[in-house]
Order: structure tokens, then C-alpha cells, then sequence
């Protein structure tokens, strides 16, 4: 069968049920084009889809436009904390709204081509977790750098193997997320999910994608306040973390049922006060 530039089959989308979401922290220069090269991405690759703009307690109009990408679409919800609660809590929020077989998470600032999406669905029928790793990084040394070095200390005190960890470009089997608590608000979300999943004996597998440079707004990746929550989470759930139960597989609970209240209601969701 014949392939389109995308590298999906002519004429057909993945036919698995995909739930994608996007977390937002004052991104109201990005929001609304990245949304728009989302849901244009999905309608064309996935015959069963829903987008989550999850919005971390934006002090801009990152809400209100959320808000109104929303309205009127079905297949697109918005969720929002009143407060920042950080990066972790961002992610635990979109993976409980997730109700489709699959989900995968992307950050909301455009540094990833959502298109790259189909190098990861081949490989979902063998693994269950896909994760997409940097082929050439978009960020500045020192940033490069510290990733680096915090990968290798997570990797070592956790127990797993990933070569890029906070890489925002995963796909996951929904079910895993039914057989563990993530604790992690802040930075040490992706190490977290990817440890717990690691130890619980869920499979996981990576493949190259390509990193754009940010084109609008600013990363609060590196601000110290950050850095430093996620060495004391680190620290903290290190031995919880390791000692995650390995899994009954196949025995997911049904997803969340969707009301008006939840879809904006924080306390519906982990890591929202």
C-alpha cells in the first residue's frame, strides 16, 4: 500500500483510540497555533481522537483562549488549575482526563512537529510505552547539559534506561496509569512515570525525532526554583518510586466520565488543590 509524506498508509488513520493532551503555562503567544497544528495533524492521522489543553494556572489569557478552542468541539476539552502547581501536576491531570486506549502528551510551546507522531505507531503494538528522543536538541548548552546530568542521576537512582527522559514527545498505553499513583508535581514527572512503569514490567521503546527552536514565549525549565524541587522529589520518592508493584496487565479500570464540572474543576484531577 502506498504511503503518504507522513509515512501513513494512503487513504488510512491509526485506528486506535488516541488521547493527546498539551500543558500550558502562560503560552498565549503558542496556543493557539499549536492547537491548530494539532487538531489538523490528528484529523488527518487518527480516526479516534481527543485533544486536552491543559492549562497550569496561567496568569496571562492562556486560559480564556483555551476556553474558546474548546467551545464548540467535542473532541477538545480544556482543563485548568486556579494556580501554577507545576509541570508534574500539569501531566498528572492530563493523563487522569485521557480516556481513549492510548495517550500521548506533547508540551504546548511548538518545539516538536506533531506530524512526527506516526514514527512513534508502529512500534505501539509491540511496547507500551514510545518515546520520541531529541535527535538534535533545540536548547542552549548549559540546558543540554543539565539534562544530561539529570538524566544520569535519575536513571541510577531509579532504576531504568531511557536516552532522553524529559523528552515531551511520548505515547503510552492508557492502562499503565491504572496501576500506579504518581506523586510528582514538579520536574521528576517523566523519570517518575518512567521508573514506576519500568518496575510495574511495562515495556518501553524510543525512536528519533526532530526538536525545533522555541519561536514565542519563555521556558521555566531552567529556573532554580524548579531545579530544585525536583532533586527534593528525588530525594523524597526515591524508595517509593523502586519499590512500585509489578503489574496485573490487561486489567484496566474504564476511563473517567467527562461532566462540565470536571472538564474545569482542578480538584477532579491529581496534583490540583
Amino acid at each position: 500500500m502506498a504511503e503518504s509524506a507522513t509515512g501513513v498508509p494512503t487513504g488510512s488513520r491509526w485506528p486506535h483510540g488516541l488521547s493527546v493532551f498539551m500543558p500550558f503555562y502562560n503560552e498565549q503567544e503558542n496556543i493557539r497555533r499549536v492547537t491548530g497544528e494539532c487538531i489538523s495533524a490528528l484529523e488527518k492521522l487518527v480516526e479516534d481522537w481527543e485533544l486536552i489543553l491543559v492549562n497550569d494556572g496561567s496568569k496571562d489569557q492562556t486560559r480564556a483562549l483555551a476556553d474558546e478552542l474548546a467551545q464548540g468541539n467535542a473532541r477538545i476539552r480544556a482543563v485548568h488549575h486556579p494556580v501554577n502547581h507545576g509541570y508534574g501536576a500539569a501531566l498528572q491531570s492530563g493523563f487522569s482526563a485521557a480516556r481513549k486506549e492510548y495517550v500521548f502528551y506533547t508540551d504546548g510551546d511548538g518545539q516538536f512537529d506533531i506530524n512526527q507522531i506516526v514514527r512513534l505507531f508502529p512500534l505501539a503494538d509491540q511496547y507500551d510505552i514510545v518515546s520520541g528522543y531529541r535527535l538534535d536538541r533545540q536548547d542552549n548548552r548549559i540546558r543540554r547539559f543539565n539534562a544530561w546530568a539529570w538524566g544520569t542521576l535519575v536513571k541510577r537512582l531509579l532504576g531504568f534506561r531511557c536516552r532522553d527522559v524529559d523528552s515531551a514527545f511520548k505515547l503510552y498505553r492508557r492502562e499503565i496509569f491504572d496501576h500506579f499513583e504518581m506523586k510528582s508535581n514538579g520536574a521528576l514527572i517523566d523519570a517518575e512515570i518512567l521508573a514506576r512503569a519500568n518496575h510495574a514490567g511495562y515495556t518501553l521503546t524510543e525512536v528519533g525525532v526532530n526538536h525545533k527552536p522555541r519561536l514565542a514565549g519563555k521556558s521555566t525549565g531552567g529556573n532554580i526554583k524548579v531545579i530544585l524541587k525536583a532533586f527534593r522529589e528525588l530525594w523524597r520518592l526515591r524508595k517509593d518510586i523502586r519499590s512500585t508493584p509489578v503489574a496485573k496487565k490487561g486489567q484496566q479500570k474504564a476511563p473517567p466520565a467527562v461532566t462540565a464540572s470536571s472538564a474545569n474543576n482542578p480538584g477532579n484531577t491529581p496534583g490540583a488543590a
